[in-house]
């Protein structure tokens, strides 16, 4: 009996959640919800914002500006990783492989343009 109880509830549950009025209520309730609290959460982020300056300690804003530092760092020792791995692959090779002709000499910028 409780079974077939639960079993009906559920089924008239699933159909009522399912149709376009009960997303529009939702959809309208939820707008409600969030329009009217807004401005509550606008002062406690900034009475939060205000509470960690005082402790010393970081923000939202602070953590994630970190973590793109910490990101871009990341990048960069990962490329030059990645020429070293080169370097050193160039470096096994057989002497005569690696030798590359060495570009004429260029004289000095301000020998070549002439004294001013």
């Amino acid at each position: 009996m409780r079974d077939t109880y639960l079993d009906a509830w559920s089924k008239t549950m699933v159909d009522a959640v399912n149709t376009e009025a009960y997303a529009k209520a939702s959809g309208q309730m939820l707008d409600t919800y969030l329009s009217a609290s807004a401005p509550f959460r606008e002062i406690m982020e900034k009475t939060m914002l205000q509470a960690l300056q005082q402790l010393s300690m970081p923000s939202r804003a602070d953590v994630i500006s970190l973590a793109e530092r910490l990101t871009n760092v990341e990048m960069k020792l990962d490329d030059i990783d990645a020429k070293l791995d080169k370097l050193t692959e160039l470096r096994k090779q057989p002497a005569s492989a690696t030798r590359v002709r060495k570009p004429a000499a260029v004289a000095p910028a301000n020998k070549r343009r002439g004294k001013r």
